[in-house]
Formats: structure tokens, C-alpha cells, sequence
């Protein structure tokens, strides 16, 4: 996925774009010409760069020294250049120089919490006002552009390399963006292809697929929608310079970036869309960004109505947006992008996504306050049923699960939630060794430190927590010591350690769950514990669940496990692999969307014997860090039909060996 050699003028626009910007704008042509009056209308305000050396911004813009300063005159320096593209005025092109020479030889550095922001934020409006200015003869003397770019590479560059995935996404949309910006006016392509690996691949928050999900949410969407707006509209904006460049990112994931505007506009006009948190009602107003995503999918035949909803109703005060949303698309270069397709999980899945009428009769009902431990006791042995009403149910001590016994719950509204008070780890154990006939579904275990998750996903998340939690751990000492476990549309998350372990099971059945954010660095140490994590099992069938986000784990890992399902599953974002198989027998992966995983979205591992009759097939693995599917030494196994694309580096996607390697991961 290599973009062709440089081109110039290229960041937002190219030749052509800006060539018939210009002329829609002369011609009178609506509503260019209304933008550009609006825009020239600013352009003719009085302004005078001030620049800093030291540039600091705290957090909430405390302290905020040179910070406005510095977003204004990129803002102004874009601004001039884009007038002077158009009028020919070369007073509006001396400003822009103006404000570019002011910066140039006095800006040192950027200091505090965000820093990076503010230099993503600027670096790629700047890059722009440059990149005009440069190629089209506006009269900035070389010397001058010489000390722009030094202010870019020893000032920008420096700060904003290691990229800042640990943050909300929106910083790295940030950053990815004007890295590319820098790297296309200093033509560096290994600037330019870096920050196109991370667009893909970034770990944590960093990359396209970290940010939007498969359904459209993004993972600011319980925080607000105004940082929603920012984080989508920073990697459009990245997406914009890389088609630019001969580099389409818009169509990659099944149109991603058009799902996640399209989601979040429905949601700012009135539609209630799924999400897998509680979506923010903050900043519910249309931002600027709409524009150029709504003409790029109409050009390329995909139909977003609700983000033509609402480009349609920002237009009419946009300025600059309206005019570089202007591009020509030469549809031999560059291939119509693809319609938004299905993928493998389409129903809402986790507790809450079956009908909210639990069938009360014969249970032991449980409100807030009253004992979850003996209402099971009291339904145990008989196949009895605890119905675990609405509200927020504080264990004092771990769950001892005894056999025969169903619990379920009234959906997301049911939370079960160990005191961390007790010092136990784990919210729910198997009582006796041979636990078998017992069912949990519809309810929510909450593996967080803190049963509210505050307004920000990412300043609670479960890598950050200092504390060690575990969700469902079942054991037994025996090969089929426990049988007949079934977890149904379940919501377990933010575990530190795994979100559901079961060890020696015969007839396990995860349906309709969703187990996220499980999985920490915790000891034993990172890479041990996962989402779902299977060992000495046999007769398996996970279907239709979410395996997402661990932060440090994989979304399921099966080990030493005979005669397993995975199928149709959204098995994503993961810290480690997304499936990982070991010393397993008779596995079938099928119909999965692996996609985002730091590490190879399959991998069949061999530690001692290795594994045999693993079949992988049918399953769309995308984007992932590592390989496709990487599998050593595994007997009698095949892989077919599985759709790859982008990941890893390289072109190939799948690496099978019969080397028996036991590999450092």
C-alpha cells in the first residue's frame, strides 16, 4: 500500500483540485463562491503574528502561553495563502510569508501536557499555507522556506515521532496527520509511509481501527461528541493527504472513516444508534469536518445521508472547509472505493441485547442491597433460576458458584460488582470441583475498580487501573471435571487479569457475549491473561461475541483445548493476538472479523507438541500489526478462504511453517 513518488502542491489538494477551486470560485459557482467571500472576509481582518519560543499548554489550556498565538497564525497563514491562490493578490501572499518568517527562526519548543496536541493541531495547517505558498510562486525566498522546514524538523518532528497512543485517539489522529503533512513538503517518504503504518497499525488509541469500530462508534463516543468530531475529522484529514498523495485510506475497513462520521452525525441528528457504552450527550453540535468526507464517498458512489444532513446544515457558515473539499477524482487512477458491506457480527451482542421481559416466575429475585450468594444457594441443585434485578448488586466476598443454578439479569442495567473492599480478585468461582449445569446470562460483571466510568474512556481504562481483577474464573484439576457451562449475552469488562478463565470443562457454550478491556499487565505479567481464555477444554462453541480491547492480552486464547468452535465473532483491537492457539486439537475459526490486533490476528503457536486439524476459514483478517495468520508445526490443519488485507508491513499475509520454533512474542 505504497503511495506513488511526492506530488506537489499535495497535502490537502493537489494541482488540479486547487486549479478548479479557483475556477468554480471565479465562475461564481455555489457554494464555493459564498465560501471564499466568507473566507476573504476573515483574510481582510487586521493580524499580526506573535511569536513564542517557548510555547506551554496545560490541560484545559492552564497555562496557556503562545498556544492562541501559534493556532491563529496557522490558521491566518492558510488562510492568506488560500486567498492569494485565488486572487492572484500578492498582499495576501506577503501575510502568509509574513507569518511564516515570524515563527520560522523564534519557535524552540512546545512544553506541558499538551504539547503534542497543539503541535498536531498546527503542524499540518501550517505544512498547507507552506506547500501553496512554495509551489506557486508567491515570492518566498528560499532562505525563508529553509528555515521553515528546519522549524519542522527540529522543533515539530522531534516532538511528535513517537506519535501518543496512550491518549484519546484523537491526539494520534492529530499527530499522524501533520507527520504526513511535514513529510510531503520536506519530501521524506520514510516520514511519510511511518505515519501510513500507524494510520493502520498503531497500538493502544492510535490507529484508524483503534478509533472507529466495525458498527461506526468511536472510542470517544462516552466522552463527547465534540472530541468525537475532533478525532474523526484528524484522521479524515490524514486520509485527505494520503489520496493526495495517490494513497486511498477512505475505503479501507469497509469505508471506515464514512461509517464512523455516519454514526456520529445520525446520533447528532436524533438517531439512537447501538453503542457498547453509554453514548454522550455532551458537545451535541455539528463540527466543520463534514464537508469533504460527504463529497469524497458521494464522488466514489458511497451514500452517507446523515453526514450530507449535516454538511448540508455547517455549509452555509464554513469557509476554508467548503473550498478545500474541491477535488478532482481521475477514477483511472485511483479505484472506485467499494459500498459499505455486512460483517460477520451484525446483532447487538452483551447484556441488554436480548428483550428486557425476564421471566420471573420460580426465581429467586434479587434487588440492590440483598445477598447475591444466598439467593444461589437457595435456587442450587435444582436447576433453580436467580433473576438479578436492575441496579448495581455489591459483593461483599467472591461468588461461589454452585451446580444447577441459572442467574441471569435484566440486561446492562444488572451490574455485579465485587467490593474491592473485600481483597478478593476474582467476582465469580466455581464452588466445587465437578460445577456443571449452571448458566449466567443477560447481566453485567464489572471488573473496574469504580462502578462509574467518569466522563473520559480513557482515564479509567483497565491497563491504567492499579488493581487486580478478575471476571468469571472456573477451575477444576481434572480433564472434564466441570460440564455444561453456558454463558449467554453477557457483558464482562475492565478486568485486569482475564475476563472469563475456564480451566478442565467438557461442553462449554459463550454465545451473544461481549468481554472487553479484560486482559492486563498484572502478574503474571502481560500476554497471560486475555478476554476469554480457554485451557484443558473440550466441546467449545463461542459464537457470535465480541472479543475486543484487551489491553495487553489477546481476544481468545485457547490452550491445550480438543473440539472448538469460534465462529462469527468480532475479534478486535487486541493488545496481543487477536486468536491464539496452543498444543489445541480439532479447532474451527470461522467467519470472524479479526481485525486490529497488535500482534498476527491468528496464531497457532508450538510450545511442545503443538497443535493439529486447526481449520481457519471464511474469516476476514484486516489490519492487523503482525501476519494474517501465523501458524508453526500444527498436523493436519488448513487455511482457506480467509480475506486478507493490510497487515503487517509486507505482502505476505500468512506465514505457515512446519518449523517447530518456540518463539519470543
Amino acid at each position: 500500500m505504497k503511495a506513488q513518488q511526492m506530488l506537489h502542491p499535495g497535502i490537502n489538494q493537489n494541482a488540479a483540485d486547487l486549479a478548479e477551486m479557483k475556477r468554480r470560485v471565479r465562475a461564481g459557482e455555489e457554494p464555493w463562491k459564498s465560501a471564499f467571500d466568507r473566507l476573504k472576509a476573515i483574510a481582510d481582518t487586521p493580524f499580526v503574528a506573535r511569536p513564542f519560543a517557548h510555547v506551554l499548554r496545560g490541560p484545559y489550556a492552564r497555562p496557556n502561553i503562545g498556544g492562541n498565538e501559534l493556532s491563529a497564525s496557522a490558521e491566518m497563514a492558510y488562510n492568506y495563502a488560500l486567498v492569494w491562490y485565488i486572487t492572484s493578490d500578492r498582499k495576501y501572499a506577503r501575510k502568509a510569508i509574513a507569518i511564516l518568517n515570524a515563527w520560522s527562526p523564534v519557535l524552540w519548543d512546545f512544553d506541558y501536557n499538551d504539547a503534542k496536541l497543539l503541535a498536531a493541531w498546527t503542524g499540518h495547517v501550517l505544512c498547507n499555507a507552506a506547500e501553496l505558498l512554495k509551489y506557486t510562486n508567491a515570492g518566498w525566498e528560499q532562505k525563508d522556506i529553509d528555515a521553515f522546514r528546519n522549524m519542522l524538523m527540529t522543533v515539530y518532528y522531534p516532538l511528535l515521532r513517537y506519535y501518543f497512543p496512550e491518549a484519546n485517539g484523537n491526539w494520534d489522529g492529530a499527530i499522524i496527520h501533520s507527520i504526513m503533512a511535514i513529510a510531503v513538503f520536506t519530501d521524506n517518504r520514510a516520514m511519510f509511509d511511518n505515519a501510513v503504518d500507524h494510520f493502520l497499525h498503531g497500538p493502544v488509541n492510535g490507529s484508524v481501527f483503534k478509533y472507529i469500530y466495525p458498527n461506526g462508534q468511536c472510542q470517544e463516543s462516552p466522552r463527547d461528541q465534540g472530541h468525537v468530531q475532533l478525532g474523526l475529522g484528524e484522521f479524515a484529514g490524514a486520509a485527505q493527504v494520503a489520496y493526495t498523495q495517490g494513497l486511498d485510506l477512505f475505503s479501507i475497513g469497509n469505508n471506515r472513516i464514512g461509517m464512523g462520521f455516519e454514526y456520529t452525525a445520525g446520533f447528532l441528528l436524533g438517531k439512537e444508534p447501538h453503542c457498547y457504552c453509554t453514548i454522550s450527550e455532551r458537545a451535541k453540535n455539528a463540527g466543520g469536518n463534514y464537508e469533504y468526507v460527504y463529497r469524497h464517498y458521494k464522488a466514489i458512489g458511497v451514500e452517507l445521508p446523515f453526514v450530507k444532513k449535516a454538511a448540508d446544515a455547517v455549509r452555509p457558515k464554513a469557509a476554508r472547509n467548503v473550498l478545500t473539499s474541491v477535488r478532482q477524482f481521475d477514477k483511472n487512477a485511483i479505484e472506485k472505493s467499494k459500498p459499505i458491506r455486512r460483517y460477520p457480527l451484525q446483532s447487538v451482542v452483551g447484556a441488554g441485547a436480548i428483550p428486557q421481559n425476564p421471566d420471573t416466575a420460580g426465581a429467586v429475585l434479587v434487588l440492590p442491597g440483598q445477598s447475591v450468594q444466598a439467593a444461589i444457594d437457595r435456587a442450587a441443585g435444582s436447576g433453580g433460576r436467580v433473576l438479578i434485578k436492575a441496579g448495581i448488586h455489591i459483593l461483599p466476598a467472591t461468588l461461589q458458584l454452585p451446580s444447577g443454578v441459572h442467574i441471569y439479569g435484566e440486561g446492562m442495567a444488572s451490574v455485579l460488582f465485587l467490593d474491592p473492599a473485600s481483597g478478593m480478585r476474582d467476582a465469580i468461582v466455581n464452588k466445587e470441583e465437578d460445577m456443571h449445569n449452571i448458566a449466567l446470562k443477560n447481566l453485567v460483571i464489572e471488573g473496574s475498580g469504580n462502578v462509574d466510568p467518569g466522563t473520559d474512556p480513557n482515564s479509567n481504562r483497565a491497563f491504567k487501573g492499579r488493581y487486580n481483577r478478575g471476571g468469571i474464573i472456573f477451575r477444576s484439576s481434572k480433564e472434564g471435571g466441570m460440564h455444561n457451562i453456558t454463558l449467554e449475552h453477557i457483558t464482562v469488562r475492565n478486568c485486569t487479569f482475564n475476563g472469563v478463565l475456564i480451566s478442565g470443562a467438557d461442553s462449554i457454550a459463550v454465545s451473544g457475549c461481549d468481554l472487553s478491556e479484560n486482559g492486563g499487565n498484572v502478574i503474571p505479567g502481560a500476554s497471560l491473561q486475555h478476554n476469554l481464555l480457554l485451557t484443558h477444554c473440550q466441546n467449545i462453541t463461542i459464537s457470535n461475541s465480541r472479543l475486543v480491547t484487551s489491553p495487553y492480552g489477546s481476544g481468545a486464547a485457547l490452550e491445550h483445548c480438543k473440539q472448538a468452535s469460534l465462529t462469527r465473532c468480532e475479534i478486535a483491537r487486541n493488545g496481543y493476538y487477536g486468536v491464539l492457539i496452543s498444543e489445541s486439537e480439532a479447532i474451527l475459526v470461522r467467519q470472524n472479523l479479526i481485525e486490529g490486533n497488535d500482534r498476527s490476528g491468528v496464531l497457532v503457536a508450538f510450545l511442545y507438541k503443538g497443535s493439529n486439524k486447526v481449520i481457519t476459514e471464511q474469516n476476514l483478517i484486516h489490519y492487523n500489526g503482525g501476519y494474517g495468520l501465523e501458524s508453526y508445526a500444527a498436523r493436519g490443519s488448513r487455511y482457506e478462504k480467509n480475506i486478507y488485507e493490510g497487515n503487517g508491513t509486507g505482502p505476505l499475509q500468512e506465514k505457515i511453517s512446519e518449523e517447530k520454533s518456540i518463539l519470543m512474542y
